[in-house]
């Protein structure tokens, strides 16, 4: 196990840091505090102690994963140890995935528009009305002159 900590106690923001769910601890302090992450099925503080067995729900956008603890670690580690420190449920595993693969098969948003940013002929075109227009000359400028002819 890496750096079981069985006996010892681990704040909840510690070690979803630690088993590298969130880049920052200040981040997983954040979605603490935002409600997105519950153990046992109730919301808590960044300060409550981790036991084995807990159950967490984090919500990252519209998916729920749900892990249960299998160790405690105060210290981030690399991704394979930080693995063992937790167990992801089979429901929340088939859920990922379904997300992966219903975003997977989305349309892409762009084809939605019908017409998109101008190619260089567009643009060129563009250009040649603009030009078209004929130029003002200095004194005929709608701004305030000094002479009023």
């Amino acid at each position: 196990m890496p750096d079981a900590l069985d006996s010892c106690k681990v704040r909840i923001d510690k070690w979803l840091w630690a088993a590298r769910f969130y880049k920052t601890r200040s981040i997983s302090a954040e979605e603490i505090d935002k409600g997105r992450v519950r153990v046992n099925g109730a919301t808590v503080k960044p300060a409550r102690d981790v036991k084995v067995s807990d159950t967490i729900e984090m919500r990252s956008g519209p998916v729920v994963r749900t892990v249960t603890v299998r160790a405690l670690s105060a210290v981030r580690g690399p991704a394979p140890s930080a693995a063992l420190l937790y167990t992801e449920t089979e429901t929340s595993v088939a859920q990922r995935l379904a997300a992966v693969e219903q975003h997977r098969l989305a349309p892409e948003p762009a084809q939605s528009i019908p017409q998109g940013r101008p190619s260089k002929r567009d643009r060129r075109n563009i250009d040649a009305l603009r030009d078209r227009t004929p130029p003002r000359e200095w004194n005929q400028r709608w701004s305030a002159s000094i002479d009023d002819d």
